[in-house]
């Protein structure tokens, strides 16, 4: 038994390189065989082709590249956010101090300036204090 497997084992790649035909005899029964059947009507089994030459798969070093320019783009994007991130910190930060430091605040509404009152001034420096707690480190 075990000298048939190893024969049929090391038969199979020669199997796989040749033309299997199929046809069914009187009684019924499927066979299959690498010579067709005299006298009798069969069909040729599709195997599968051999695996693709390299030149025809995409060259590695062609994915790794794309890999890298995109990794690039991404690391740019982030460093690029990053930078937006600080400028806004840095400017709540100052907001922050104006409206804890200064009591006097004005804004400029429809082209006329206005004193915020002690509660506007509470609202948005809490507001503040809430950006920069969510937004910066």
């Amino acid at each position: 038994m075990r000298t048939l497997l190893m024969v049929s084992l090391l038969i199979s790649p020669l199997c796989m390189a040749g033309q299997i035909y199929k046809w069914v005899d009187a009684q019924g029964v499927t066979h299959f065989d690498a010579q067709p059947p005299q006298g009798q009507a069969s069909t040729t089994v599709v195997t599968p082709s051999a695996p693709a030459s390299k030149s025809t798969l995409p060259a590695r070093s062609n994915v790794i590249g794309d890999q890298q320019a995109i990794d690039k783009s991404v690391k740019e994007q982030v460093a690029d956010q990053q930078a937006q991130l600080k400028v806004f910190c840095e400017q709540a930060r100052t907001n922050l101090a104006q409206l804890q430091n200064n009591p006097r605040l004005r804004e400029d509404v429809g082209g006329e300036m206005r004193r915020l009152t002690d509660q506007q001034r509470k609202e948005r420096t809490s507001e503040a204090q809430k950006q920069i707690a969510e937004n910066c480190q």
